[in-house]
């Protein structure tokens, strides 16, 4: 099981590199700044590709995907609506009741020390949510 998923992660990581590589332009290079900050605040992160061709970070449940267009490269974080954003780096959908994305234009730039709290945040969402749903099988 474990090889699998490991074989699962290595595929998906290699297509995100293409992904990233196939823009060859401020859209592959500002994703790619965004998966390096994702990668350093959480080593474990798993990356998955999935609804064909999207790029999405996981730990214990969907942190965020990241989605390029012609215009922005937007970061949508599943559970973002729960999330505390001091320092305000949501900019898109703000009214949906559950997630929250970051959009980034060309040649705008992104508080990395921000971000990684919105990653640790997430992380630390997806957690408690896994141990309370485990907690509550446990006892019924």
């Amino acid at each position: 099981m474990k090889k699998s998923a490991t074989s699962e992660s290595e595929s998906a990581s290699a297509l995100i590199d293409n992904r990233i590589a196939e823009l060859g332009d401020w859209r592959g290079e500002t994703l790619s700044r965004m998966r390096q900050l994702i990668r350093e605040t959480d080593p474990d992160v798993v990356e998955e590709w999935k609804w064909m061709g999207t790029p999405v970070w996981s730990h214990e449940g969907i942190l965020c995907t990241g989605e390029s267009y012609k215009a922005v490269v937007k970061l949508t974080f599943a559970k973002g609506a729960s999330l505390a954003d001091p320092a305000g780096l949501f900019n898109s959908s703000l009214d949906g009741k559950v997630r929250r994305a970051i959009d980034i234009r060309e040649g705008e730039e992104i508080d990395a020390k921000a971000f990684k709290a919105l990653v640790r945040a997430a992380i630390e969402l997806n957690a408690s949510g896994a141990k309370s749903k485990a907690r509550r099988a446990t006892t019924k």
